[in-house]
């Protein structure tokens, strides 16, 4: 059978060994060989920026393929494996995951007379995508043929800038799960995020910089590069807004002053205490059981930058959680999108889209590129300014949303 257990090792040891030494457009034609050995054809698809299409790797793929109405965008959205006909063969569109980030799709032929509902099969070719994964994250390190596949538009610099010192949209562990969403991806210039989990405890921050240029992303750049330093250096939430601070200022102009709003917040996965500072950012909310139970609004202090006209010692806050909330991080360019008639978005709009994708039973990330879209879609699609997502989930249940059910 072609699907033997050995012969499926042999395909797995065979795209490893052989990738060490390829370019990422090598990469299909080694993947093309090693799943010949047991009747599969793969043609591997990547999610572009602004997730809305999967876009395949090499031009004989085909067309891009809508995430909205398409299998391909159903196993995307869903993490689920979706069996689709295929003349005499059927064929597999499953999820393609590192770690939790959704990267795209593959969608694989299957041998003659093959069962796509075999658990046995499912899990080999679940394991296929697994390392294509891995490969796509490895290669593109090297080269610009993934990064060219998933923009649909030419990126600004800032935004070039920017989504190089981002972390990766989603990461989920036993008790925690962090997701993100950013637009417009192409000219995003003040926003930021930034997260790091460890075994016990969460670390999230938003930004959100003056302006909305290439002025804006240094400043966002240099409030995450001093926040990264004071945080792998072991500081307090206050010392760490503090170097933010005075890396800010030391590159103040007498022409135009520089600063941003951030919150930092850090999370203990062991108890849930959240402790927070608020450096004149808008306040997150806390979702629970359905609905938005709280914002999390101690005093703030100056954003970042402005630490000079701080005339007090800046508060650290601190929010008891209860299992299963979640913490919903925002810039303003999402409550205060307007509409053509005027409308602004709004908090209780964000809250009542976010909740409702949940219990739609969407995993995280799902949630956040629809909310996000409801965002560009109030604005016809042109918004004025930068809009970012950040949620935090302190569970122990929800991370079984973030991978397929084989």
């Amino acid at each position: 059978m072609a699907d033997k257990r050995g012969s499926w090792q042999a395909v797995f040891a065979d795209v490893a060994n052989r990738t060490h030494l390829v370019t990422a457009d090598q990469m299909a034609g080694v993947v093309d060989e090693a799943a010949a050995r047991v009747g599969l054809a793969v043609e591997l698809y990547l999610i572009d920026l602004g997730q809305r299409a999967l876009h395949p790797i090499r031009p004989s793929g085909g067309a891009a393929l809508s995430v909205e109405g398409t299998a391909a965008g159903r196993a995307f959205a869903r993490l689920e494996l979706i069996p689709v006909p295929d003349g005499a063969r059927a064929a597999l569109w499953v999820p393609v995951l590192n770690g939790t980030e959704r990267l795209g799709v593959a969608r694989m032929l299957l041998p003659a007379e093959s069962d796509p509902n075999d658990r046995q099969l499912r899990e080999h070719c679940w394991t296929f995508t697994g390392l294509l994964a891995h490969l796509v994250l490895s290669k593109q390190a090297y080269g610009d043929l993934f990064h060219r596949v998933r923009r649909t538009k030419p990126l600004s610099v800032a935004s070039e800038l920017l989504w190089q010192l981002l972390p990766p949209t989603v990461f989920a562990c036993d008790r925690a799960v962090v997701a993100a969403a950013m637009e417009p991806y192409d000219e995003v210039g003040g926003d930021g995020y930034d997260y790091a989990v460890e075994s016990d405890r969460a670390n999230v921050a938003i930004f959100d910089a003056v302006g909305h240029d290439l002025r804006a992303g240094l400043i966002t750049s240099l409030a995450l590069a001093a926040t990264r330093n004071a945080r792998r250096s072991g500081a307090d939430l206050a010392t760490t807004a503090t170097l933010a601070d005075e890396t800010i200022a030391s590159q103040q102009s007498s022409k135009a002053p520089m600063w941003a709003t951030a919150f930092l917040a850090r999370m203990d996965l062991d108890t849930g205490e959240l402790t927070y500072l608020n450096a004149g950012h808008p306040p997150p909310v806390v979702l629970r059981a359905g609905r938005g139970v709280r914002t999390l609004d101690g005093l703030p202090r100056t954003p970042l930058g402005l630490g000079y006209l701080q005339t007090e010692e800046p508060i650290v806050h601190s929010e008891q959680l209860e299992p299963g909330d979640r913490v919903l991080f925002y810039s303003d360019g999402v409550i205060e999108a307007q509409s053509p008639e005027g409308e602004l978005f709004g908090l209780d709009r964000l809250v009542d889209l976010t909740e409702r994708n949940e219990q739609a039973g969407l995993p995280a990330p799902e949630t956040l590129r629809r909310v996000v879209h409801a965002v560009l879609d109030h604005q016809d699609g042109a918004l004025q300014d930068d809009a970012t997502l950040v949620m935090l989930e302190w569970t122990t249940t929800d991370q079984a949303r973030m991978l397929p059910q084989l």
